[in-house]
């Protein structure tokens, strides 16, 4: 299909994210964008802020702000760390604005409609000294299941299990830090997800192109029965509470749960960047408006998986209405700081804004890339960082790209040379190419990123491979006509070099497609089927070696970085 549809984890609007946040949703999303936009693929990149819920709440009351004046601000924050680490986005929106609040109140009047939503009295943590309700993460305490004391009251940080409140060990609030609390019953909506146990399990056993951890975190929770789970909060920062347009009798003071509305800000921030001139929207998220024909590509961390493949299915599934559903999930596993976790909430690790400030994105967007979380969490280390930016970047292309750019101006004029006609040693080049080139596609389509960046520090590596043998400083000497082919191949090889470079270090890939005087239209993707794949560029083009691509990270650098960071 020609139309792909790619949404990205929600970042919470809760402070800057930090690089395993990066690398969990929107930097291997933004690199799916990249490679299918280089492909002539239509594109619809969406991501948002995620600004409802107690998180926000809790942020905003310790800046001293209001929760609107507070999420303003932190919205404008975050656009610019995504704009500065090259994150793509087509639209990028705002789960607090108009259209989700729209979207969300529709879904919930046709979900109680058709009978899966339906009110209950439950029990819920009550603060005596602050005097309210507590919701989920204002409640902390030692988690039931590996006893962590900081374990909040919807999630453990620790072992990652799903909580309730009142299932914390010696709770507290974390307003006041009052032990003060109890038990009472209030009322709530709940989503009647237990219906729907069949019809989601249909849905996930028929979604082939579910990467395995994904589809396995699915049958897991579908395994042990789904919950039903209640959608409405006692909260005054949120989605007000409606039944048909009208403020529900005893809803009042309570709002939509988070996890309900956030992941509807997909369909959200859609219609928001139509309603800013970016397009019609229906045609990428109604099956009965043309949607048929997208791809629909979700990328996220592992906890967001059950959210994502049983929850807001329901949502959709549930509405009886044309919606588009995922048709591939791809899941990350976490990146750790030095074998623990990265924290917002802890200020544990590095994070976007600081990343950028020690070094460029491309550095960064390289190594967690190569390194992504794929089958299992995955260490971030400065010392790796070190080590795979100066030998992948610095040692490979930045190397190839230095010496037969610079090469080729001190003794060929700065154009690409006339003469030679390839010999065994090109047409083994070609051949090895194609191979390396079929395979990196593959792995672009299958989502196996590390494979992919693997694949492409390959391609990269047969520049310096083939200029070694080639060697046309030696040649050079003796057989013009020689020395001219082995630089025209290599120039030609520098050129699919940074190409497939673009979907993952863009700044590098243009500034080397730039100096080579190589059109825009002229940057898409390679076929290992093109004709003259290391024959494209003119001869006589004139180009201009491009300035260092990348310096390297040095002892001194990382020892400043550790200090600072407490690595």
């Amino acid at each position: 299909m020609n139309r792909i549809l790619i949404t990205s984890a929600l970042p919470y609007i809760n402070g800057i994210k930090h690089l395993g946040n990066l690398a969990g949703s929107m930097l291997p999303a933004d690199v799916c964008a990249r490679f299918e936009r280089l492909r002539g693929k239509d594109v619809l990149y969406i991501c948002a802020t995620d600004e409802h819920g107690t998180p926000a709440e809790l942020a905003a009351a310790a800046s001293g702000q209001s929760v609107r004046a507070y999420c303003d601000e932190q919205f404008e924050v975050q656009r610019r760390a995504c704009a500065g680490f090259d994150l793509s986005f087509d639209y990028f929106g705002r789960s607090s604005n108009a259209p989700n609040a729209r979207l969300t109140q529709h879904f919930a009047d046709i979900l109680e409609d058709n009978g899966l939503i339906e009110e209950r009295v439950s029990e819920q943590v009550y603060s005596i000294d602050d005097k309210r309700f507590l919701p989920d993460r204002y409640v902390e305490g030692t988690c039931p299941h590996c006893r962590y004391e900081k374990a909040r009251g919807d999630q453990c940080d620790d072992c990652g299990r799903v909580l309730d409140p009142v299932d914390l060990v010696e709770p507290y609030s974390t307003i006041s830090g009052s032990k003060s609390l109890e038990v009472r019953e209030t009322r709530h909506l709940f989503l009647r997800q237990s219906k729907m146990q069949g019809r989601v399990r249909e849905w996930v056993e028929s979604a082939v192109d579910w990467p395995p951890l994904a589809r396995s975190i699915a049958l897991k929770w579908l395994d042990e029965g789904l919950q039903d789970r209640a959608i409405t909060r006692d909260l005054s920062w949120g989605i007000p509470v409606l039944r048909h347009g009208k403020v529900r009798p005893g809803f009042e003071n309570k709002v939509f749960y988070v996890w309900f509305d956030a992941p509807i800000e997909y369909i959200g921030a859609s219609i928001e960047r139509a309603e800013a001139g970016g397009g019609e929207w229906e045609s990428w998220w109604r099956t009965d408006k043309g949607a048929d024909d997208v791809t629909y590509v979700q990328f996220m961390g592992k906890d967001n998986v059950a959210f994502h493949t049983v929850s807001f299915p329901i949502t959709l599934l549930g509405s009886d209405e044309s919606w588009k559903t995922v048709d591939k999930l791809k899941a990350f596993n976490w990146v750790t700081w030095y074998g623990g976790k990265f924290s917002t909430s802890q200020k544990r690790g590095i994070f976007m804004d600081q990343a950028l400030e020690l070094a460029p994105s491309d550095l960064w967007r390289w190594q967690l890339m190569a390194n992504a979380p794929e089958s299992a969490d995955a260490a971030f280390t400065l010392e790796h960082f070190q080590t795979v930016v100066n030998k992948d970047l610095a040692d490979v292309l930045g190397n190839f790209v230095n010496r037969i750019t610079r090469f080729a101006t001190s003794k060929l004029d700065g154009a690409v040379p006339d003469g030679g006609t390839p010999g065994p040693l090109e047409n083994a080049l070609v051949k090895q190419l194609k191979t390396r080139l079929t395979a990196l596609t593959g792995y672009y389509e299958t989502m196996e990123y590390r494979k992919a960046m693997a694949e492409t520090r390959a391609i990269w590596a047969m520049g310096n491979e083939y200029l070694a043998e080639a060697a046309p400083w030696t040649a050079l000497k003796t057989d013009r006509d020689a020395a001219a082919l082995s630089v025209r191949t290599g120039l030609n090889l520098v050129v699919i070099s940074a190409i497939i470079a673009q979907p993952v270090i863009p700044k590098a890939a243009a500034k080397v497609l730039d100096a080579m005087g190589v059109p825009e239209e002229n940057r898409n993707w390679p076929s290992p089927e093109d004709r003259g794949l290391l024959d494209a560029l003119p001869v006589g083009l004139n180009f201009t070696p491009p300035d260092v691509l990348f310096s390297k990270i040095t002892d001194e650098d990382v020892a400043e970085w550790s200090e600072r960071f407490g690595a």
